[in-house]
C-alpha cells in the first residue's frame, strides 16, 4: 500500500463531495427527484456498491462488471460497480460493501479496506437505495466472478475516470427504452444509470484531490 501513499488516502477521505451536482451531469433526463423523507415513503430497498481500487503494473484500475441475464433484475445485462442489497446479517452498508465485492469478483474480505463512502443515491425503477464506498485491496486480486451476478469483467482505469467531462456523451439505448441519456462509453462498454452518476461523483473527488 505504500506506493498508493497514505497521504492520498487521507486526501481522499476527506475531500469534498458533490452528491447530487456531480449525479446530474450523469443523470438520466426523466430521473425524479426525491428528498430523503420521500424516498423513505417508498420503503426503498438498502443496498451498497464499491469501488475497489487495486495496483496493475504501477496504474490504479478498480473493477466493474457486465451483469448476467436475469429476468427478475432490472438492471439485467447492464454494466455495474460489485455490491449488491443490504442483508440481516450485515452490522453495517461497509460490511454489506465488503461482503458483496467478496461473493461477486472473488476477493477476500480480509483484504478489502474502505476508504471512505461517498453520497447515496436512489434508483427509482427499482425501488434501491443506495451507498456507494471507496476502498483498496492490499493484495492484487485474481478475479473469480459470480456466474449468477456477473459475465464479464472489465478492469476501469483510474486515469479513464479522471477524464471524464461535465459534456458527456448522449446515446438513445434499448436498455433506457430508447430515450437518449448521458454515458461514459468506455472501449465500447456502455456505463450509464446509477453507475455512471456514481462514477461522476468519484471523478470528482479524484480531480479535486
Amino acid at each position: 500500500m505504500e506506493v498508493f501513499g497514505r497521504d492520498l488516502i487521507k486526501k481522499i477521505q476527506e475531500a469534498e463531495l458533490l452528491g447530487e451536482n456531480a449525479h446530474m451531469i450523469y443523470s438520466p433526463p426523466y430521473r425524479p427527484l426525491f428528498s430523503y423523507d420521500e424516498i423513505l415513503a417508498k420503503n426503498p430497498k438498502f443496498a451498497a456498491v464499491n469501488i475497489v481500487l487495486y495496483l496493475k503494473d504501477n496504474e490504479w484500475y478498480f473493477p466493474l462488471m457486465v451483469r448476467s441475464t436475469n429476468e427478475r433484475d432490472r438492471h439485467s445485462g447492464q454494466i455495474s460497480l460489485p455490491g449488491g442489497k443490504r442483508e440481516e446479517s450485515d452490522r453495517t452498508f461497509e460490511e454489506t460493501a465488503k461482503r458483496e465485492t467478496s461473493e461477486e469478483m472473488g476477493i477476500g474480505e480480509h483484504y478489502i479496506r474502505i476508504i471512505r463512502e461517498m453520497s447515496p443515491i436512489y434508483i427509482p425503477p427499482s425501488n434501491f437505495y443506495v451507498r456507494p464506498f471507496v476502498s483498496y485491496t492490499k493484495k492484487n486480486p485474481r478475479f473469480i466472478l459470480q456466474e449468477a451476478e456477473a459475465v464479464e469483467l472489465i478492469e476501469f482505469p483510474v486515469s479513464s475516470i479522471l477524464e471524464l467531462t461535465e459534456q458527456p456523451e448522449i446515446m438513445a439505448l434499448p436498455s433506457s427504452r430508447g430515450v437518449e441519456v448521458p454515458v461514459i462509453n468506455f472501449n465500447g462498454y456502455i456505463i450509464w444509470g446509477a453507475t455512471s452518476m456514481i462514477l461522476s461523483e468519484f471523478s470528482t473527488l479524484m480531480k479535486n484531490l
